[in-house]
């Protein structure tokens, strides 16, 4: 088949350059993105609110040695799964809807679509609400007007306008605010310490904690945050420039969410075991007892959540609306920044949403864990890394309708990862790669999917 009658609404072709806002899931030719762009994007797009919350979750089970350890850990793991996952994007140009037809075939991508989506739409909500609450803490400490819902929705709609730029936005934005981000985590972990240093020194210190299930258990936390980005990394891997070995992506990966992810976690787990408290605004407010500097520090939360939301919140949910209802661009995100409305974020940071966010993390990573392996053991052992992008732009080739070995896999791990909720995506893997692996070799029904 010749690429001129491919049936796929995408060409296998794309031209060289593309404006600002007009992103597409055909193979990208033209990458914006070089070493320092590619770490300082991962950098400013890795701020997660949510960290501050698993670091409160884990207070009582682990002392601040093992709280370091267990997120040192999970960084790295998660560098080494984004390495792995986004080298067909890295390769090919192509984004994660596009990658996981060979595994899951055109109609049954919608399964990984929409267990990535769902995650992305819940945390661009919630940290809508929360760079809202301090842009509101800001407005009512400086000018008395208080009005959360009024800064919730203008917020939301600002986060909609830088969105629709498409990557050439997104590049911009998070490589200039990486250095603001970093400044003001250095700083509040600075006050941290100095605010409540004592305290901590007797109680986390010398607390035993555990090296056992908690303690893996911690690690998986931190990296289930992240886990739905190791998921639908290509759809960053593909912007980023060709000359990086696995080995430097890897690392490149992993320093650029260490530094985030241990700021934020530690913060978060230090303040609220000295003051109980988990709302990540209340945490920085504890923490900080110098006026001027509050107000700072709050403009740098507001401003790290819409680095954060228009990466890693908006992208991936944009491209499964384009793929599954053919939509563009701008449509697109414009339904996901409308959908985060409908998530109720502020019923998830209460005084009780640690626990429930953890719940939701470990629940969500129980299918995370296994699509990503259905799709490393895809890429790499029955692909042995060569993609045939003919098909995977051909709605009626060989990767029509479903593959029931991805479904079936999919279930398998999502059983195994329920069953040991506490390391769910650790679980899942071995399961649901092992269970692929035997059906596509041995299963007649699948055996189209292995052209």
């Amino acid at each position: 088949m010749s690429l001129a009658t491919s049936t796929s609404a995408e060409p296998v072709g794309q031209s060289a350059t593309k404006a600002p806002g007009e992103e597409s899931l055909a193979p990208q030719q033209t990458r914006i993105m070089g070493r320092i762009s590619y770490l300082l994007a991962w950098f400013g797009g890795c701020v997660s609110i949510g960290t501050f919350t698993m670091g409160s979750s884990v207070v009582g089970s682990l002392n601040l040695i093992q709280a370091t350890l267990a997120i040192a850990i999970g960084c790295f793991v998660i560098g080494v799964a984004l390495a792995l996952n986004g080298a067909p994007g890295y390769k090919y140009g192509i984004p994660f809807m596009v990658q996981a037809r060979s595994a899951f075939g055109f109609a049954g991508t919608r399964l990984p679509g929409l267990v990535r989506a769902l995650p992305a739409i819940v945390w661009y909500g919630f940290q809508s609400w929360i760079g809202a609450g301090a842009l509101n803490m800001v407005s009512a400490t400086l000018f008395g007007f208080d009005n959360l819902v009024f800064f919730f929705i203008a917020f939301q709609f600002l986060q909609i306008g830088l969105s629709v730029m498409g990557f050439q936005g997104i590049k911009w934005l998070e490589n200039i605010g990486s250095a603001f981000i970093l400044a003001s985590l250095v700083y509040m972990f600075y006050s941290t310490v100095q605010r409540y240093g004592n305290e901590l020194s007797a109680n986390l210190l010398t607390m035993e904690g555990s090296w056992g299930l908690p303690f893996w258990g911690a690690t998986m936390l931190f990296l289930g945050i992240y886990s739905t980005m190791i998921l639908n990394v290509s759809d960053y891997s593909r912007e980023h420039k060709h000359g990086s070995s696995p080995s430097l992506l890897t690392t490149l990966y992993s320093m650029s969410i260490l530094p985030c992810t241990l700021f934020m976690g530690l913060i978060g787990y230090m303040v609220s075991e000295a003051t109980g408290v988990a709302d990540p605004i209340q945490v920085f407010a504890n923490a900080v007892d110098n006026t001027p500097l509050l107000m700072t520090t709050l403009l740098f939360i507001a401003f790290a959540q819409v680095t954060t939301n228009v990466l890693n919140n908006v992208v991936p949910p944009t491209y499964i609306l384009m793929d599954v209802f053919k939509l563009k661009f701008r449509p697109a995100t414009i339904i996901v920044g409308l959908l985060a409305f409908a998530t109720f974020p502020w019923k998830l940071v209460t005084e009780e949403s640690a626990a429930g966010l953890q719940l939701f993390v470990q629940t969500y990573s129980a299918f995370l864990g296994p699509i990503f392996a259905i799709l490393v053991v895809d890429y790499y052992v029955i692909r042995k890394r060569t993609l045939n992008l003919q098909h995977l732009y051909d709605a009626q080739g060989p990767y029509s309708g479903l593959n029931y070995a991805a479904l079936v896999a999919t279930a398998v791990g999502a059983v195994v990862a329920l069953t040991f909720s506490s390391v769910s995506w650790y679980a899942s893997l071995i399961p649901a790669g092992l269970t692929y692996f035997l059906l596509m070799k041995h299963w007649a029904p699948c055996q189209r999917f292995r052209q």
